[in-house]
Formats: C-alpha cells, structure tokens, sequence
C-alpha cells in the first residue's frame, strides 16, 4: 500500500491531505453540475443539463416516495439530491487518477511534516527505494469522511423527530415494551456507524485493489479495465444505498403509523 501525506497540526488533529484535496474537488464538481442544471431554465426549451437535472429529480422523488408519502418528504429532495451526486462523484474520483510520487527524505508542507522518515525508513526496509506517497483517493475512503457524512445526516433524522414528530419519536424508545429502551437505543446507535463503515469499507476495498492490480504492470491492464467498470456500478449502488436510508431513517423518525 501507499503512504498518503498527513498534515498533523498537533493536540490529536491529523489531515490525511490527499482526502482534503479530493473532498475540495467533489464539492466543486457537484456545484459546477448544480450551476450547470439551473443556468438556463425553459418550459419551452430544455436544454440537456435541464433534461438530466429533471431525470434526477424524477429518480430522487421516486426514492422518497418508496419510504413515505411523497406530499411531506418532498422536502428532502435537495439533501437527497446533494448526498447521491457528492457520494457517486467522490466515489468515482479515486478510479482514473492515481498521483503518486517517491519519497528518499520527509516532506514538509507550510511548516509540517506530511511524510514521515519513519515511513520512509519502513518502506526502505519492504525492498523499496523510498516511500510510495499517493496524493489523490476518494474522498469517501476516509473513515472520517464517511463518519462525519453519517453524523450530518442521523442529526438531521434525530432533529426533524424531535420536533416534527415529538410524542411518536419518543414513544418508539419504549415499544413494543419498557424494557426494550436499551436495544433502540443501541439500534439508534448503530445506524450512523453503520451508515459511515458500509461506504468506507466498499470503496477502500476498491481502492486497495486497484493498487495491488497496479503493482502487477502491464499484466493487469486488462483486469484493470475490467475492474474500473465494475468500480462504477460499486459506486452508485453504493451512493443509492446511502442516501436511500437516509430517507429510511427521516421516515422512521417522522412518519407515525397514524399518518399512514
């Protein structure tokens, strides 16, 4: 595997900058497309972006639709709209691109050093020259991207419970019984951990892959191929997944059986 650079500002707080890097880029990417889709609107005219942002909207509703009434979650198709693009495209964004470069002696950037000479000393020691640092991955690789993705959205789940559907979201800790309080709120628990480490845990893989198919050279240019399709379709079931139980949680938390 490669040494990516981490920038560490002291008291515990590390900056893997290959994540910060693609992180910056996606968010440009979704707004460009964004802007992109609203430039010019028509009812006469469309044009292709306006075609695509309505072919999105339609998938998006569709989702909501499937976990609640579309009427009272209509509001949530710009989060889900925003979570299916930045996850797909930051997905993607670790598949064609792979910077690397070689490190003899520690690298410093304003001040810090991002790679370390014990990681150079430790990749001397495998049988390499230097340190292989890779400056660019998937932004949704990172544990801590993943994590602070599911934490924005189980907020938002928890704050629309709390007071769009106060008595119900309450009410659901103690059923069917009393006692069953502790395993919802185990369960509670576990839905953003579980949300962050599903994303990681698939695209790292991908990722990982790639880097052992590179190691074989021109041998592994045909399942490298194989494998960037392959990659694709992983991202978006993986983009679908996340954000269709985002709407899965927020129905849960705001939707009560009587409103059905």
């Amino acid at each position: 595997m490669h040494e990516f650079p981490i920038w560490d500002l002291g008291h515990g707080i590390k900056i893997d900058l290959a994540s910060l890097l693609t992180l910056l880029v996606t968010c440009v990417i979704v707004f460009v497309i964004a802007r992109l889709c609203v430039r010019k609107l028509s009812v006469t005219n469309p044009s292709k972006m306006q075609n695509f942002l309505e072919w999105v909207v339609e998938f998006i509703q569709g989702m909501i639709a499937s976990t609640q009434d579309l009427k009272t979650g209509k509001k949530y198709t710009s989060l889900a709209m925003t979570l299916i693009l930045f996850i797909f495209i930051g997905n993607l964004l670790g598949l064609p691109f792979f910077v690397t470069s070689e490190a003899h002696h520690p690298v410093e950037l304003f001040g810090h050093t991002v790679v370390s000479q014990a990681a150079i000393d430790d990749a001397i020691a495998k049988g390499h020259e230097g340190a292989e640092v890779s400056w660019w991955k998937s932004p949704t690789a990172d544990l801590s991207v993943t994590a602070a993705l599911a934490l924005v959205v189980i907020s938002i789940v928890h704050f629309r419970g709390m007071t769009k559907n106060t008595r119900h979201y309450f009410k659901h800790y103690v059923e069917p019984y009393p006692i069953f309080l502790p395993v919802n709120i185990i369960e509670n628990l576990a839905k953003p951990l579980t949300l962050a480490l599903r994303l990681f845990a698939n695209i790292y893989a991908g990722e990982v892959l790639i880097s052992t198919i590179l190691m074989a050279g021109a041998f592994g240019t045909p399942l490298m191929a194989v494998w960037q399709g392959f990659s694709i379709f992983i991202g978006a079931i993986q983009a679908y997944l996340f954000t269709i139980l985002t709407l899965v949680y927020i129905a849960q938390a705001t939707v009560h059986e009587d409103a059905h």
